[in-house]
Order: C-alpha cells, then structure tokens, then sequence
C-alpha cells in the first residue's frame, strides 16, 4: 500500500531524522537520489549524461540545494550544467557552492542584481554570478536536454510568482524533460489544488514519502510519473497516513473467495434496483457488474426485468418491487432510474428495515430523501462524478474538479456516508474523519463512457453483500473497474459491456499468486 503524509507530518519526521544525521547529511541523500534519476532520463533522453545540457531552474531553500547539490552530482559525470536562480539573494549557499565546485555555472533572473552573498542551510556563502535578461534565460531553457523543477517546495502556495512560471512554461514546451523535485512547483502538497501557473514534469522525484497532491488531481497531472526515494524517514511517520492507495497484493487480500461450505447466501446476494423504460440498459449494465463481482445471486427490482433475463438468465427478477424482492444482504440503486422517487424511497426504506448497506448511484443520488440518507444506521455508499457532487454540496462543478479531496471528505461528513467520487482518480472518503481517505489509481480515460458507472455500480454492490465494508467495496470495486477498464480498452474505445466481461480476467490477475 502506497501512503501519502501532509506537510506537517513530513516536517516533524525530517526534523527528528535530521536530529539524528550529521548537519547536510538528509540534504545529500535526497540529492543523490534525484541525480540518479536524472541521470536515468538522460541514458533515455539523450543517450548519456556526459555532454548533455541540464537547467536547473532554482528557488530558495531546500528545494533549491537538492537541485543544486544534484546538478553538482550531474556536473560530476559531464553534463554541462547552469543553475538558473529566481531568488539569488536567498539561493542554498552551499548548494550553489557545490554546483561551482563540480564545474558548473549559475546565472541570476531576478530582477535587479542581488545586493548581498547567497545563504541559506549549509553554512557556506557564494556570491550568485550574472544577471541574465529573459531572453537568455529563454534561450538555456530551450536548449536544454533536462530541465530540473527545483523552484519552490512542499510549503509553496497559490501558484508560481510571476518571475518563474513563464520559464516553467518554456520548459513544458522546450522539448525537455521536466524532473521536478519533490512535488512539482505551484501545486498544493495537501490538497492536490492547482491554483495557478504549475510546472508539468515528466517525472517528479519524491522523499520519504509521498505527497496527496502526488496521487490527487488535478496536482496528479502535474507530476507525470513518481519515483519515491527512500531517505529514512520511515521510522517517525505515524501509522495512520492522511491518503493511501491499494496495491494488488491490498486488493488480493480484500477480494471475497467462497470457501468449501459457501451456497450463494453466504457469497452474498446483491439486490439491484436500477433502469427504466427510458433507461433499461442501465439495469442490464448494473446486474453485468453485480454477476461479475462475485454475487452469489443478483435479485433484480425494477421495470427493465425482461431487458435483464435477456441478458442475464441467472438474474432473479421481482416483479414486486424492492419489497418484494426477497433476501438480500446490500441493495444497489439509481442507475438509470429516471424520476422513479419512489422506488428510491422504497429500496432505503427496506434497506433500513433489514439493516443492510446501500449504494445509491447516479439518478438517486438527485432523488433520495437527504435526511433519510444522513439517518441510516447501516452503511451508505454514495457513487457520484463531479458533477454529481456538486449538486450535492450545493456548488459550481468546476469548484469540485479544483478541489476534489476536500469535495470528497465534505461529502462523507456531510451526509454521514462513505463516498466514492470518480474520477481519472477516484478517491474514497469515509464519514470518520480520522480514517485516510483511499485514492485509486487504476483508471483510465476510456471509461469515460457511458454506463461505466452503471457496471462499478454492481460490482461494489457485489462486493457490500459479501460483507465487505463500504470503503474497502469502494476501494476494491474501483481498483478492479479500473483495471478492467484498461484490459476491455487495450488502447482503443471499448464500451461498457466490455468493462463488465474483462472483470474476471482481472480478477484472476490480482488474486494469483506473485
């Protein structure tokens, strides 16, 4: 399982390491560990480090003496190799010095020349070179073979200033690669928010940990891959993290596996109250998800009955109603369910009355009572896109998409429900707030299709009436539909029906032995 730490917690932990090391010692593992990896995108960029052409693009602080300290490592090796400094007058003076010591140069852009000696941690002093104009800054960016982000750290916030984003700009577009240096510079390390200009690297080198806006969008589309460099921190990070993300071995674990005594009540039997005659094939769609997710049945409860055994003969389809749907140990509901209130009303209410877990999705998420969703004691599971949410929380669907982490963990709380909110990252928030919020990093864009959702729909629903909670069903219905998502895709449009067939082949992936 990957885990993400806030700033604070990264801090404290780097204070009590750095505690413990000789002075610069925490300061030169990052260091070698960006050089490494920078030198890695060189092998593939320009086919060797020795005479390539590396911009750092430097900030202050620490941020700044990694890049610095790692140009040296590359200088080392016989890249040629400039530091452009946005804040000369407050550049690592020993970083700097280091960079000069292996034969590198530097270059000021800031506007006016600095009026005293570069400081900052390390203990040494190095008067920053020249001023260089726009134009010449410009000129080394394009250039370059490798552009290093080292411009503003984890503390940053709102954006780049003025002076630094039309270089991060420069780079995106130069050609270069883009490495940046623990996060890349204008996204926020908590939250994922992008709130203004940001670089766009191809590879964000990370330490100790990862950051939330490293598994978060929009901030995770800035990062391009991540490379985490272990520096020790381990030791003084708290067990319970702010985000976390399943890996196959987590998700192999969670998947229900029937055992010598199980009949298909003990697998679970998922009730699906879903389509309409506008809608039938969101029903079809839903119970597709529920068989493949491992249901021991799919009780069906809605007007597309014939739609459904059409499609799947296994389905037991009510013709009265949820009510009168039969045992059920979580129930589904809302896709494509038009305007049918009623049925929502119903289906919480049965849900209610047994005390077993719903998912209410798509359609019934506008039409269930919200009192009556706050109130339940047995779990809830609310499925929403953005757009969704918003209706939800009362906002502009764009302040969603800005700030999706914090949407999510509102949600949760507001509603006293765990919320699943797609997305190219979906992210799982439980009403508790001491309980990280889980992000899934297995979609892809061509699930952007419609009746995807319908298929996630029933295979969480499948996975609640197994007895799985309602974050680890979101969670690992999420993972999978992900998954599936890229094998029915394999690079190409791929409809919903092919997300749902590819589950069981996932599935055996997963769960087969490493």
């Amino acid at each position: 399982m990957r885990s993400a730490y806030s700033v604070e917690t990264v801090r404290a932990a780097e204070r009590e390491l750095m505690a413990r090391l000789p002075e610069g010692a925490l300061m030169q593992r990052a260091a070698a560990g960006l050089a490494a990896a920078c030198a890695q995108v060189l092998g593939r960029r320009a086919g060797r480090v020795y005479g390539s052409r590396v911009v750092l693009l430097v900030g202050s602080g620490d941020n700044g003496g990694d890049a610095l300290f790692a140009g040296a490592r590359l200088a080392r090796r016989g890249a040629g190799v400039t530091a452009v400094l946005l804040s000369p007058d407050r550049v690592h003076g020993g970083g700097l010095a280091a960079l000069r010591r292996a034969g590198g140069r530097d270059v000021s852009v800031a506007a006016g020349a600095p009026s005293g000696g570069a400081g900052g941690a390390g203990g040494e002093a190095a008067r920053p070179g020249p001023v260089a104009g726009p134009d010449e800054a410009a000129r080394l960016v394009r250039a370059a073979d490798l552009v290093v982000d080292g411009i503003v750290g984890i503390g940053g916030r709102g954006g780049l200033r003025e002076g630094a984003a039309p270089l991060a700009e420069l780079a995106a577009a130069s050609g270069a690669a883009v490495v940046a240096v623990d996060l890349p510079s204008g996204v926020e390390a908590d939250t994922g928010e992008v709130r203004g200009p940001a670089v766009r690297a191809d590879l964000t080198v990370t330490f100790g940990t990862h950051k939330p806006a490293l598994l978060v969008d929009p901030a995770r589309a800035h990062a391009g891959a991540v490379r985490l460099v272990d520096i020790g921190l381990d030791p003084w990070l708290p067990e319970r993290p702010e985000l976390e993300a399943l890996q196959h071995a987590d998700v192999a674990r969670l998947l229900p596996r029937p055992g010598a005594e199980s009949d298909k009540y003990r697998r679970g039997v998922v009730g699906i109250a879903a389509g309409s005659a506008r809608y039938p094939g969101a029903a079809v769609l839903a119970v597709a998800g529920a068989l493949r997710g491992g249901a021991g049945a799919v009780r069906y409860a809605g007007p597309a009955g014939r739609a459904v055994l059409a499609r799947y003969p296994e389905t037991l389809v009510s013709d009265g109603g949820p009510r009168r749907a039969g045992r059920v140990q979580a129930w589904v509901v809302g896709p494509g369910a038009g305007d049918d209130a009623e049925t929502v009303a119903e289906v919480l209410a049965v849900a209610d009355e047994a005390r077993v877990p719903v998912l209410i999705d798509a359609d019934g998420l506008r039409l269930a009572d919200r009192d009556a969703v706050r109130s339940r004691t047995a779990p809830t599971l609310l499925t929403p896109h953005a757009g969704e949410a918003a209706a939800l929380l009362g906002v502009d669907r764009a302040e969603v998409e800005a700030a999706r982490l914090t949407a999510a963990r509102e949600l949760a709380e507001r509603y006293r429900a765990t919320v699943l909110l797609k997305g190219t990252t979906t992210l799982v928030a439980s009403p508790r707030g001491d309980v990280p919020v889980r992000v899934n990093p297995t979609g892809t864009p061509w699930l952007a299709t419609a009746g995807s959702g319908d298929v996630l729909s029933g295979l969480a629903g499948s996975l609640l009436a197994a007895g799985l909670s309602a974050r680890d069903a979101a969670s690992v219905g999420a993972y999978v539909h992900g998954l599936a998502g890229r094998r029915a895709a394999a690079g190409a449009p791929a409809a919903a029906h092919d997300v749902a067939e590819a589950v069981p082949e996932v599935w055996r992936d997963v769960t087969a032995p490493s």
